[in-house]
Order: structure tokens, then sequence, then C-alpha cells
């Protein structure tokens, strides 16, 4: 059978030349044959010569995702999934996040950064949780989970289970397979090690894939800037921030988590790596309300909020509440401190970012220098043609005055 086909509008072939991965609605002239959501379609540019072939959607602004750029490329084929994610795996396997006797949890799959839009994988000490972000993706669970398996074998890895989880929004039909369950095997929760430390991961009930591996080497560096200091890990969520910090010879760590269930998971991993005796404590509170009293003033504060902007339309109200967050702990921390902040909001630019904080440190009358810009770990790669990847975004500042 034919496969169906985007024509584009005169000059909107120019984003696919440069190989970005979304084609917007806009540029669509006229849809050729009777595409349903999640099939694979060529996008042609207005003179019908071939630029693309990705996964169709009706819905959206993102009308289709490319996964190839060549003609020969065909990923209605398992061949190219096989290959896709091998190179996937293989990466992180050579990073040493795959089997490293320090570490054993990372990402394997990362969306557009490995060219596969749609498409994300976590790796949890032998447990594989596949997200689908697209009705594209989903329909390809199977021939997805038996390439992960392939390629985590062909590096000497033991999968106990594969374990899919679907982005709400998705519309599926009762047909179309399962919404979140095992595709592989079974597991419940299960213990990783991240640089050494223990992280207990409840893939099943937790935010995301349970864990937030993107932050792993900014955790570390933590590590550098809490000798001896007391430490506020704001929405600290599972806690990765304080157990480094502790890790790090923090004198203490308060810990601000507004979900109950995120603060129970946090106490359970320090726990897990100082027992009962560790000189922390957890705030289960609104971060901004925690700043209007807080206990004491800090000399090392981490703001780690979830995206503040998830819609083009709120990145104004986001800029607020970063330059508001910030504000509140920069005039809580002591001179000399350290304060690690963060967005996670790809709506919101490095530099849209850098100038809230700036206009925060100003409000709060307070001197700042830069002293890290930080970034996703390696295993979140950045594809090169689609800079929307660069989501998550971080300053390490020293406050005085």
């Amino acid at each position: 059978m034919e496969r169906a086909a985007l024509r584009l509008k005169p000059g909107k072939e120019r984003s696919l030349l440069r190989r970005h991965l979304w084609l917007f609605s806009g540029a669509v002239d006229e849809v050729v044959g009777l595409p349903i959501d999640g099939d694979v379609v060529d996008v042609l540019d207005a003179k019908g010569g071939f630029l693309a072939r990705g996964h169709y959607q009706r819905t959206g602004s993102i009308r289709c995702r490319a996964l190839a750029f060549r003609p020969d490329e065909e990923p209605e084929k398992p061949a190219f999934w096989e290959k896709r994610i091998s190179e996937a795996v293989r990466l992180r396997d050579a990073l040493g996040l795959v089997r490293g006797a320090e570490t054993n949890a990372c990402r394997l799959v990362h969306g557009e950064g490995d060219r596969l839009p749609g498409l994300v994988a976590d790796w949890y000490a032998g447990v594989v949780v596949v997200q689908f972000h697209s009705l594209g993706m989903f329909r390809q669970q199977k021939t997805i989970a038996e390439a992960l398996l392939a390629a985590l074998k062909g590096v000497g890895a033991e999968v106990r289970a594969i374990y899919a989880q679907t982005e709400q929004g998705i519309h599926l039909r009762g047909d179309e397979g399962i919404r979140e369950g095992f595709l592989f095997g079974k597991s419940g929760p299960v213990d990783i090690l991240e640089n050494g430390l223990k992280f207990r991961v409840d893939f099943a009930q937790g935010q995301k894939t349970g864990f937030f591996l993107d932050q792993r080497d900014n955790r570390a560096l933590l590590g550098r800037y809490c000798e001896n200091r007391a430490v506020c890990n704001v929405f600290a969520y599972t806690g990765g921030f304080s157990v480094y910090a502790l890790d790090g010879g923090a004198t203490s760590v308060d810990s601000v988590e507004i979900s109950a269930v995120a603060a129970a998971a946090l106490e359970e991993n320090v726990r897990l790596n100082y027992g009962d005796a560790a000189a922390h404590r957890v705030f289960c509170q609104d971060a901004f309300d925690f700043f209007q009293a807080a206990p004491m003033r800090y000399e090392t504060i981490v703001l780690d909020p979830p995206a503040f902007a998830k819609h083009r339309e709120s990145v104004e109200n986001a800029l607020k509440g970063y330059r508001r967050i910030n504000r509140a702990a920069i005039r809580n921390i002591a001179p000399g401190g350290i304060l690690f902040t963060f967005s996670c909001s790809q709506l919101v630019s490095p530099e849209l970012f850098r100038e809230a904080v700036f206009s925060a440190a100003a409000q709060a009358g307070r001197e700042a220098r830069i002293l890290h810009v930080l970034h996703q770990g390696p295993d979140h790669p950045v594809n090169l043609f689609h800079p929307e990847g660069e989501y998550l975004k971080g300053l390490v500042l020293e406050i005085s005055g």
C-alpha cells in the first residue's frame, strides 16, 4: 500500500532541510492519502520532492515528528528500531551508566536526542521504564520492547522487566494494547546506585519514570559545596540532592517537599544511605510558604522546581515564578552562600532564565557571581539540529552582600 504523504507550502521546507525533527501544522499545504494518527507518512516539498519520514498526528501544533531524512530508512520495519535503539544503548554503556559498579541507572533513549521523537526509556538496574509521548511510538511498543531487549543483551546487561507508561493526552482506542503495564517480565520498586549512593525508585507511582536522572552530574557537583554547611533542598522530590549533600559533609540538611508521598520516599532514601541518624529534616509544605518563615539562614540552597511553563502562553507567569522563588532563596542565604538554581521548562530559554535570576538578585539587594552553568547529563543528549532538547538549565551562584 502506498504511504500517505504531507505536501508542504512553498518555502516551508527549510526547517526539515536543517534536520529539525518537528513539522508544524502551518507548514502543511495538502495531506495526500488518508493517514490516521500514528501512521508513518512521507513529507514532501511543494514540488513533490522527498524531505523526511515520520509519525503523523492530526491534532496539536506538531503535525509530524521526523524519524528519517533518507528515503531508504523505513520506520515500519524492525531493523530500523533495532539500529536506532542499539546505538542509543551503546552510548550509555560507553559512559559506564548501564553496568557500572558505582552507577547502574540512566536514560537509555532520550527522544529527539536519539532521533526517536516521542520515545523515552530509562534504565533502573535491570528494569526499563518506557514512556510513549506520541501515538506513533505507542503503536510500536512491541517492536520497541524487543529492540531494547536485544540492545541490552548486546552489551551484556540482564533485563528483568520492561514497564510501559503512556503520557496523558494520547487518545487510544480500546484495541490498541495496554496503556500502562509490563511489556516484559515483572518487578516492583527497584534500588539503584548513582555514584555509589542508593535510591529506591517506584516507577509505577512516582513522577515521570520515578527518578530525575538528568541531574546526576549536578548532584555530584553539589557535594563539593556542602562540607560543614547548613543545606536546604527545595522542591526536594525523592531527595536526590539531599542525599548528596549529606554525603558531601553537610552539618544539616533540610528538605522541602509539598507532596507527602514524595516526602516519604525522600526519607526512605536518606535511611537507605545513612540509617536513622542523619542530620536531616523534612518540611512537607509549599516552598514559598517555607521561605516566609524559614528556620535559619542556609549556607547552601538548591532550587529544583517542576516545570513552571508547560505551554507557550504560560512563559511570562513562569518567569515571574522563577523571579519570586529565587528572590526568596537569595534573601535567605547567608553571606558567601551557594545557590544551585534550575529550570526544567523547555519553553524558558537559558537567556530568559538567567535574566529572571538576575532580576531576583537585584530585587533582593544581594551581589551574585556565577560559578557554574549547568545542563542535563550526557545520557540526555541534545540533538544539534533540535535545540529545544536543551531543556534543563542551571546556575551555581555565590551570594554576598
